[in-house]
């Protein structure tokens, strides 16, 4: 048994041992079979590919197919997909019958359902939020899925979630600004500051990608920043990147809760990199703010830092309390689906050409340890839902040594 897998103690308590697999016979060069299906969850307006990605495919021999209607929220039309060389269906069945499909939300157990034995899937998984089903419906269609959220890139960090990080960072903002003016009802404030009159200030909570584009668009207005964070490197490398002396702070109830009465706009910016994250904004902390402030938790998707934080949408995306406007959307990038669609196309394309060239997802998995990263399920082979992300990193571990092996 190879040993420092971790694999060894896994199996003693489930009883679960290895089986050597065949060797593998190289597929270089094949064509590969992409399905951009319509998104169907509530306001998803992204899509995977642009029509320029896709014509970028055709022209190096892949085929795809595209839902139809499936880029139009993000004002891409059946006939952008088409004049770039995708064949244009009209059913979800069709669409999801095919090597690779790629989507922006979770599939429902009715998607897997119509997708082919032994196909990849590349879409946000939202792992933590899916029943023990939705694995087990995975493993029964030896689905090779990807969870986007987690994909690494060769040097380790994470595109996906650093673009729509960028995006929603940027996009706070002017969220901010919409809701702090008189037509929304708001304080009347410009998000800034002109001459002779105080400039508007920003509370920024956490110091990651968020915060750093959220933090650049408020200076960029003429507006005060106040950053907190736990992780003194962060706020280090904060004040690195945005080349000014801003003021950073670690999250102290005192200073903090001064920093809130005298804010205009509180971000919400942190994330968990294990469940959800931290409650650092109590409901008394926001109950001393000024009536009219704008409180936006962009980590409302792990839970919120924010008390009074509950889950809004884009058709009804604020409420009141204390006084105070909520803004509490989870896919934020949604609302500027065609920036993020180009955003996401940038990072799959590449991604989708080296497959190509490989063979297929599997060899992707099996030559490039950063892509593994983010497979969840490989071919049903022994993954269990009930067994927990230790037993599936084990068994990929031992995918890959026996790959080398064989």
């Amino acid at each position: 048994m190879i040993t420092g897998s971790g694999f060894s103690e896994i199996a003693k308590e489930t009883g679960v041992f290895t089986q050597e697999s065949v060797a593998r016979v190289k597929k270089k060069g094949s064509h590969v079979l992409i399905g951009i299906p319509r998104e169907i969850a509530d306001q998803e307006k992204r899509v995977v590919l642009t029509p320029e990605a896709v014509s970028l495919l055709v022209q190096n021999g892949q085929r795809v197919k595209v839902e139809t209607n499936a880029g139009k929220l993000a004002k891409f039309s059946d006939k952008d997909y088409s004049e770039a060389g995708a064949s244009v269906v009209y059913s979800s069945k069709e669409v999801f019958d095919a090597d690779v499909v790629l989507k922006v939300e979770p599939p429902t157990l009715e998607e897997i359902e119509y997708m082919r034995q032994g196909s990849c899937l590349i879409s946000a998984l939202q792992l933590g939020k899916q029943k023990a089903s939705f694995i087990e419906e995975l493993n029964r269609k030896k689905v090779t899925a990807v969870a986007f959220e987690h994909l690494e890139d060769k040097v380790g960090g994470m595109p996906v979630v650093r673009a729509m990080s960028e995006i929603a960072g940027s996009t706070v903002m002017l969220i901010a600004a919409e809701y702090l003016s008189s037509v929304s009802d708001g304080k009347g404030l410009v998000l800034g500051g002109i001459t002779g009159v105080p400039p508007t200030q920003v509370v920024i909570i956490g110091a990651g990608t968020v915060a750093e584009y959220a933090a650049r668009a408020a200076l960029g207005l003429g507006a005060n920043i106040k950053i907190f964070d736990n992780h003194i490197y962060k706020l280090r490398r904060i004040k690195q990147v945005l080349g000014q002396q801003v003021f950073t702070s670690t999250i102290d109830n005192y200073v903090l809760g001064q920093a809130l009465r005298e804010s205009d706009v509180v971000i919400g910016a942190l994330r968990a990199e294990k469940g959800r994250p931290k409650i650092v904004v109590s409901e008394e902390m926001v109950a001393q703010m000024m009536d009219g402030s704008i409180v936006i938790d962009v980590s409302i998707d792990q839970g919120g830092c924010i008390a009074t934080a509950e889950m809004t949408n884009h058709s009804d995306p604020v409420y009141e309390r204390h006084g105070v406007i909520h803004y509490c959307v989870p896919n934020i990038a949604a609302r500027v689906s065609r920036t993020a669609s180009y955003s996401l196309s940038n990072i799959f394309t590449p991604i989708l050409l080296q497959m190509a060239e490989l063979g297929g997802a599997e060899e992707m998995i099996f030559n490039y340890k950063w892509f593994m990263k983010g497979v969840y399920t490989y071919r049903g082979s022994l993954t269990n839902a009930h067994l927990g992300r230790k037993f599936q990193m084990a068994h990929k571990e031992l995918q890959l040594l026996l790959a080398a092996r064989y």
